[in-house]
């Protein structure tokens, strides 16, 4: 086998190209993976090289080798002309939005969108003169008719964090594209293997490789990913910010990327075998999981993704804070932490009532959103029946 990388990986599948991409042994003396470039300063040779600044790297901020090679890939997987890192995924999503917006213009985001984001965009945005809108997730090509003469960028997210509902992407992009706007997505859920978002008419895609892209919650990690029109933007404002992540992260992205396809296949088919577990108990009221047929965004999962991640909401039918406590606080196997996306199985509960603004959330039902991991899916079914025995208990 030879060291150097195939010339025209696009023949490959999605688990080979994985494992290519980024990757050239031939570079490193043979050896498999991009090492560890750790460093701030780089030497030039001679006067004439630093005054032009001659070199691929001219400070440690302008990246590395190590940088260069998960950018490069990721660029790759997710078909964009470019990536830019951060250190995590919400860092990300503040340097999309940053390369799309200024003082004066109009952001439209979804109701639905991860909590942090609407924090900033309430926070900093507003405060440097940005108008923000939040609108029903489930608008479509409706969006149309929120638009202004300022409208800048509109923030999408499918499905939504919590809550999982499914936005049309294309439709949204093309009224978006037909006024000039940039289309920006929060694409955690499913990563590029799942939903190729610039394909679907996305010009800057967020993800945070916190989760999927680790698969070991032990990093903190965020990619942004753009079309031809958006990258050189997107350089510069990732050049300005110089917000870059620490070459370890990088190189547990690198490692994890390698494996992510083989992970999130098994994540999604236990995350839906459990989904339709939890549908059949007593105690739930509904499942919050576009991949299930009765679900009210399914027809577009159906259509626009090829497949689903482990992450899905539940909303249980009335009971005491009492109960619901006596059912979390026993369990074994699911911890109670703010991420997911890890070999690990999660659980929170969940109240979108007290942060959305543009919809009203029905709280019909205690909401708890569960991350399924690679555990035997029988010993997570069986710490769920205790913990509803639990909760029973206590009435």
């Amino acid at each position: 086998m030879s060291n150097s990388p195939p010339r025209d990986r696009g023949r490959f599948g999605a688990d080979t190209r994985l494992v290519l991409a980024g990757r050239d042994p031939s570079a490193q003396h043979g050896f498999v993976n991009t090492p560890i470039y750790r460093g701030s300063t780089v030497l030039y040779p001679t006067y004439d090289d630093i005054k032009h600044r001659r070199g691929r790297y001219n400070y440690g901020t302008s990246g590395t080798p190590t940088m260069d090679a998960l950018c490069e890939a990721w660029s790759e997987i997710a078909g964009a002309a470019g990536t830019v890192l951060a250190p995590s995924g919400l860092s990300a999503l503040t340097l999309a939005l940053m390369t799309c917006v200024s003082a004066g213009d109009h952001l439209l985001v979804t109701d639905s969108a991860y909590r942090p984001t609407r924090i900033f965009c309430d926070g900093v945005l507003k405060r440097y003169g940005v108008e923000v809108e939040y609108y029903d997730p489930l608008i479509g090509a409706g969006i149309a008719g929120l638009m202004r003469d300022n409208t800048r960028a509109v923030l999408v997210e499918a499905p939504g964090s919590q809550t999982f509902e499914m936005q049309d992407v294309p439709a949204i992009a093309e009224a978006m594209h037909a006024r000039g706007g940039a289309v920006v997505m929060d694409n955690t859920w499913a990563t590029p293997l799942l939903f190729p978002p610039h394909e679907r008419g996305v010009d800057l895609a967020v993800e945070a490789g916190t989760k999927y892209l680790s698969g070991g919650s032990d990093l903190l990690l965020g990619l942004v990913s753009a079309n031809a029109a958006y990258y050189p933007a997107l350089k510069r404002t990732y050049e300005h910010f110089a917000n870059c992540p620490g070459p370890e992260d990088i190189f547990l992205g690198l490692r994890g990327l390698r494996t992510m396809g083989l992970r999130l296949r098994e994540h999604g088919a236990r995350g839906l075998a459990m989904a339709e577990w939890f549908q059949a108990r007593p105690e739930v009221l509904r499942v919050l999981h576009p991949g299930l047929p009765d679900d009210p965004g399914h027809a577009i999962w159906k259509r626009d993704f090829s497949g689903a991640s482990g992450l899905f909401g539940v909303i249980l039918k009335p009971v005491s804070e009492e109960a619901l406590a006596a059912f979390l606080d026993g369990l074994e196997l699911f911890g109670m932490g703010f991420s997911w996306g890890g070999f690990e199985s999660l659980v929170i509960p969940f109240d979108p009532t007290v942060y959305r603004t543009a919809t009203r959330w029905p709280p019909d039902g205690s909401a708890l959103r569960f991350h399924i991991g690679l555990e035997d899916p029988e010993d997570l079914k069986a710490d769920l029946e205790a913990g509803f025995a639990r909760m029973a208990a206590v009435g």
